[in-house]
C-alpha cells in the first residue's frame, strides 16, 4: 500500500477541517522536514508536540497540535493522532504556557522518558545532548525498534531489556550503512570532530591519531594498576576495606598489601572519585556494580581506569587544564617532549595562562609516576597504551550543553 500523499491529506483536510488546514501544513512541515510522512516516529511526534511546538512555533498551539491530529488521523496514523490530543500535551502545553520553558521542558523530559521510546545510555555508547549527523540517525534507529517492540508487546517502556536492544541496534553491521554498524558511525563522527575542532596546530598533532584511535586500545599483556586491582578485590570482600576515623586506609590494609601508602592511596583516589568503582560506607570502602563488571573485563578496567588517570579533571580544575594534559599526552605517545612550550604552543594560550600549563603538567606528571607509566620523562609500553586509551575515551565522550550557571 503506497504511502499517504501530504498534499493529498491536506487537500482533503482542508474541504472536511478548513479552519484546521494552515495550521496542519505548518506543523506537518516542522514535523517531516519535508520527508515522506512514513519516516515518522513516536519519538518525532512527541519532540515536536512537546518541545518544538511550544519553544519554537508561534500562534495557537493548542489548536495546531488538534489539526496535526487531524492530518494524522486522515493518514491512519492513529496512534501518533492521539498523541496530539492526549492529556500529556494540553498539560505540557499548558505548563509551557503558565510556568515557562523551563518547567515545560522539565515536563517534556519527564514524559518522553515514560514513553520509553528514548534510546538509554549503554556500555559502548552514552548519548550527546548535542548530536551530529550520524548520531542523530543512529539515535533515531535505536528509537524506531524500541517503539516497535513495545507497540509489538515484546518490551514495557520501562523494561530493563531496553539497553540490551539499544546494543544490538548500534553494533549489528546494516546493510544500509554499506555492513558497517550504528557505533562505528558515531565513534569515526566524534573522533573527526575532536581532531577538527580546536584550530590547526590542534589538528596537525592530531591527525595521526583518528586512526588508531576508531579501535579499542588493548590492555597490556603484562601485569599494570595492579594496586587498583587490589582495592577493586579487597572490596568485594565481606565487610569490604576498613579505614581510620579520618577515612584514610587501615593499618591493616597496607600491611597486607605490597603496594606503598602513597600508591594505594593514589590508586584509591582513581577508583572512587574519578571510576565510580569504589564507594565509601562509613567506615569501610565497598566495590561498586561498575568496579564489580570492570574486574570482569580487563580492557575495559584498563580504558577506564586509563581515562581516569590521565584525563579526568583534578581537584579545582577546568577544562583548560585537561586541554594541556590531551596536548601532553598527545606529545609523549608520539615521542615528543610535553614541556611547558611544546604544549603552549598547540593550545595557543595567553602568557598569563602558562602557569595553568604548568600545573597541569605537574598533574600529569604525578599520576604517570603513581602507576609507572613513565621513566626518564618517556612513556613506558605500557604508558604509552595508557595514553592512547586515555585520548581514545577523551575524544569520544559525549558532546552536551555548557551549563554557565
Amino acid at each position: 500500500m503506497p504511502a499517504p500523499d501530504v498534499a493529498a491529506l491536506l487537500s482533503e483536510l482542508e474541504r472536511s477541517e478548513p479552519d484546521y488546514a494552515e495550521h496542519a501544513r505548518s506543523a506537518i512541515d516542522w514535523l517531516t522536514g519535508g520527508e515522506p510522512l512514513e519516516t515518522i516516529t513516536e519519538l518525532n511526534v512527541c519532540e515536536f508536540l512537546w518541545y518544538t511546538l511550544p519553544t519554537k512555533v508561534g500562534g495557537d498551539r493548542t489548536a495546531i497540535a488538534r489539526a496535526l491530529g487531524s492530518l494524522l488521523r486522515l493518514g491512519g496514523l492513529e496512534r501518533y493522532a492521539t498523541i496530539c490530543t492526549s492529556p500529556t500535551t494540553t498539560r505540557i502545553l499548558r505548563t509551557y504556557a503558565r510556568s515557562g520553558e523551563e518547567a515545560g521542558t522539565a515536563a517534556y523530559q519527564s514524559a518522553l522518558n515514560a514513553t520509553g521510546v528514548l534510546p538509554p545510555d549503554v556500555p559502548e555508547l552514552r548519548w550527546s545532548s548535542i548530536m551530529g549527523p550520524e548520531e542523530l540517525g543512529a539515535h533515531g534507529a535505536c528509537s524506531a525498534a524500541l517503539e516497535l517492540a513495545i507497540v509489538s508487546g515484546k518490551l514495557t517502556p520501562d523494561s530493563p531489556e531496553r539497553g540490551g536492544l539499544t546494543r544490538l541496534w548500534l553494533t549489528t553491521p546494516r546493510p544500509e550503512l554499506g555492513g558497517d554498524n550504528w557505533l562505528h558511525r558515531v565513534q569515526g563522527e566524534r573522533l573527526n570532530r575532536w581532531v577538527l575542532g580546536r584550530g590547526s596546530a590542534w589538528r596537525k598533532l592530531a591527525q595521526p591519531f583518528e586512526v588508531c584511535l576508531h579501535a579499542p586500545i588493548p590492555a597490556p599483556a603484562e601485569d599494570h594498576l595492579e594496586a587498583l586491582r587490589w582495592l577493586l578485590r579487597m572490596g568485594r570482600m565481606p565487610g569490604g576495606i576498613p579505614l581510620t576515623q579520618r577515612h584514610n586506609l587501615a593499618r591493616s590494609v597496607l600491611a597486607e598489601s605490597t603496594w606503598s601508602a602513597a600508591e594505594l592511596a593514589a590508586a584509591r583516589e582513581v577508583a572512587q572519585t574519578q571510576m565510580g568503582a569504589l564507594r565509601r560506607t562509613g567506615r569501610r570502602l565497598v566495590t561498586t556494580s561498575t568496579g564489580r563488571r570492570l574486574l570482569e573485563d580487563p580492557d575495559l578496567l584498563w580504558e577506564t581506569a586509563a581515562a581516569a588517570l590521565l584525563l579526568a579533571p583534578a581537584s579545582g580544575d577546568h577544562e583548560f587544564r585537561s586541554s594541556a594534559r590531551e596536548v601532553a599526552l598527545m606529545l609523549l605517545a608520539d615521542g615528543s617532549p610535553a614541556d611547558r612550550d611544546h604544549v603552549a604552543a598547540v593550545i595557543d594560550c595567553e602568557e598569563w595562562q602558562t602557569s595553568e600549563v604548568d600545573a597541569s603538567l605537574a598533574e600529569l606528571g604525578r599520576r604517570l609516576d603513581a602507576f609507572g607509566l613513565r621513566v626518564a620523562g618517556k612513556l613506558t609500553p605500557a604508558g604509552r597504551s595508557a595514553a592512547l586509551a586515555a585520548l581514545r575515551s577523551h575524544a569520544l565522550r559525549p558532546r552536551q550543553y555548557v551549563n554557565m550557571s
